[in-house]
């Protein structure tokens, strides 16, 4: 019979988390970890291998809740508005532990645990900040941070000794030297610590932020696009977005809804471009030339690119390519 799950961890494969379930592992307590996939990357058949390379590791099983809707409602009127980019932490953090919460009672859980440290990131791990968050997660006394906990009131599961205070940490600040000592002493693997989230990102943060200024209608399946390709903004009705790579490409094929509008080029491999809006006719050309202005042929006078929808046939125009100042014009 498989021993009852005592303790849900938030775990990102990042290094504060993957200490904070050593913490816990080694106390004996059986523990599930939890890992959330942002919307970019949900919905495309990724098998998320090197999240469950590293919970294979840490020898704890594992879930993943891939994102959509709820996360997309979330970010387009954040309660707590947005950090220095597009990311909105609090509300975020909120979130995904009110999700967490949920689990945690489906499974039967005692509580919730967090790789997170007292002042590490200035938006969201303030002390005062973290009090409120458990507070609106609807975690109160039931929220671990084992790598702070001994700064903190102690929690439910301290007080009732299921898990052993003094075997925590007592860290804060931004440093993370304890962190790596720790992960050294016990072998550990994880991810090596990043800046944040896609949301995080400059480059990002400014295509969201147009795309919801200029088009105030958008969905779920406009926002995944601002991880992918060059934007552009064709007019108050239709905006075109244009693959960077081959891997970008295969993300496209996988993206595209009926009612995009496809380009690509017709004779050699390229970029692909998806349409959202409604195009008129002379849009539709600056699009096919944008998209071969960003292909090997882009020096040629004249290139052939093919302009479709999944269930219409296709049309071929002959176009030459835009010149780079009128792509940048309409740059995202």
């Amino acid at each position: 019979m498989t021993e009852a799950i005592k303790g849900i961890i938030m775990f990102s494969g990042g290094l504060d988390s993957t200490v904070a379930a050593h913490l816990l592992k080694s106390q004996g307590l059986s523990l599930l970890l939890l890992h959330f996939v942002l919307p970019f990357y949900s919905g495309l058949g990724n098998g998320h291998e090197r999240i469950r390379s590293l919970a294979a590791a840490a020898g704890l099983p594992l879930r993943i809740v891939e994102e959509g809707e709820p996360f997309f409602v979330m970010v387009r009127s954040p309660r707590f508005g947005f950090g220095k980019n597009a990311n909105p932490c609090l509300d975020c953090r909120i979130h995904r532990l009110v999700e967490t919460r949920h689990i945690m009672e489906e499974v039967g859980a005692s509580f919730v645990a967090t790789g997170e440290v007292i002042g590490q990131r200035p938006k969201s791990q303030r002390l005062q900040c973290l009090r409120m968050i458990e507070k609106r997660a609807g975690l109160a006394g039931r929220l671990l941070r084992p790598l702070s906990a001994r700064l903190l009131e102690p929690t439910i599961v301290e007080r009732e000794r299921l898990v052993d205070r003094e075997r925590l940490m007592a860290l804060a600040g931004r440093g993370r030297q304890a962190q790596f000592a720790y992960a050294r002493a016990n072998g550990l693997r994880h991810i090596s610590p990043a800046g944040g989230c896609l949301l995080t990102d400059i480059g990002s943060a400014r295509r969201y932020h147009a795309l919801a200024r200029k088009y105030p209608g958008h969905t779920l399946e406009d926002f995944k696009l601002i991880a992918y390709g060059r934007h552009f903004s064709l007019g108050e009705r239709c905006r075109l977005v244009i693959a960077r790579n081959d891997k970008e490409n295969e993300i496209f094929e996988k993206i595209i809804s009926d009612e995009d509008l496809v380009f690509d080029l017709a004779d050699v491999p390229g970029p692909m471009g998806i349409g959202r809006g409604e195009f008129s006719e002379s849009e539709i050309i600056d699009a096919a030339s944008m998209v071969a202005r960003y292909s090997r042929v882009r020096d040629s006078a004249q290139v052939r690119v093919r302009v479709y929808r999944k269930a219409c046939a296709e049309k071929i125009l002959t176009i030459e390519p835009a010149d780079p100042c009128r792509c940048n014009e309409f740059l995202m």
